[in-house]
């Protein structure tokens, strides 16, 4: 080929990627959704997030995509899927469920923005530096779980005789189980009861520990929030009502499928300023210039048809404080 018809060709060749992509929309922006959870027993905190990218104007699949990867309570495959969804690679990524979802991101990528929620102290973890800056490439929510734990003991005090012990069901491999279980006991000091613990290593302890609750007369059991016992919500309320042991939760989903009480904090509006965090992110703005949002909205939820099966009378002020009563 001559030099001149040569050049010709390869400008003509060069042209066209450029004439292509001028045609072609835009690339969407790809987000990482890693979770400690199942899908069917996080659907709707999935939906919060969309919402909560809605509110930014972004639709999947529309203007952006949703990678979702589900460990399904076994915190022990989430670091492949953080690496996984790094080399896809993904825009952004929102982790929760878990503190292993967040711990596996962060070592997965030190670039890629990462949006977590927690009910635990990010600061305390390493997950950020302060939580009104950062730093680095990660922000999120929490909600103060484990302050709220105490409130969960209070409220189990007010329905079970001063005779009757309180339990707790944990895992002690979960991040958070060591300083909650600290938390739980000061507060038991403080409030002069006896405090039973119930762990387990997985689901197949679970009947072994509801039948020993059962056996030692506990007048409550506080479930922790556990990618665990959320995996298997259906098991822990099924167990609960088969042992007519009463139980205390974060999360108002167990109550709705028969638990007795549950307070914590709106995990839903968490999820949903985990989104709009995103969102902004997406948009331009550095994450670890984004302060950590504390959740400060409460819910108290009760299952007065449950209490009724246990032969439980709840106190006509705690209902009327209640926002929401499932008859």
């Amino acid at each position: 080929m001559k030099r001149r018809e040569f050049i010709a060709a390869l400008g003509g060749a060069a042209a066209l990627p450029l004439a292509a992509r001028a045609q072609q929309p835009a690339r969407m922006p790809v987000i990482g959704m890693l979770s400690g959870q199942s899908a069917d027993g996080y659907s709707y905190l999935a939906a919060a997030f969309r919402q909560g990218l809605k509110d930014q104007r972004f639709v999947e699949g529309q203007n952006v995509l949703i990678e979702y990867r589900w460990a399904e309570g076994r915190d022990e495959r989430l670091p492949a899927m953080a690496v996984e969804l790094v080399n896809r690679p993904v825009d952004a990524l929102l982790t929760g469920g878990s503190l292993w979802a967040t711990i596996s991101a962060k070592a997965a990528t030190a670039t890629i923005p990462i949006v977590f929620t927690t009910g635990s102290d990010p600061v305390k973890l390493g997950f950020v530096t302060s939580l009104n800056r950062p730093g680095g490439n990660v922000t999120g929510v929490t909600f103060l779980a484990a302050q709220l734990l105490a409130k969960r003991l209070e409220l189990a005090s007010q329905l079970v005789s001063k005779d009757a012990p309180i339990g707790f069901l944990g895992r002690p491999r979960e991040p958070r189980y060591a300083a909650d279980r600290k938390e739980l006991e000061a507060a038991a000091t403080a409030l002069r009861r006896k405090l039973l613990f119930f762990d387990v290593a997985s689901e197949r302890d679970l009947q072994a520990a509801f039948t020993t609750a059962a056996r030692q007369n506990v007048g409550m059991l506080i479930v922790h929030n556990d990618p665990l016992f959320n995996t298997h919500r259906d098991a822990v309320v099924s167990l609960a009502a088969r042992h007519a042991v009463p139980t205390i939760y974060e999360a108002r989903e167990p109550v709705t499928l028969g638990g007795l009480i549950s307070y914590g904090t709106s995990i839903t509006g968490a999820y949903r300023q985990a989104g709009d965090y995103i969102g902004r992110v997406l948009k331009g703005e550095k994450v670890g210039e984004l302060p950590v949002v504390q959740s400060s909205r409460f819910e108290l939820v009760i299952n007065l048809k449950t209490a009724r099966a246990l032969g439980l009378t709840i106190p006509q002020n705690l209902l009327a404080t209640a926002d929401e009563v499932i008859e």
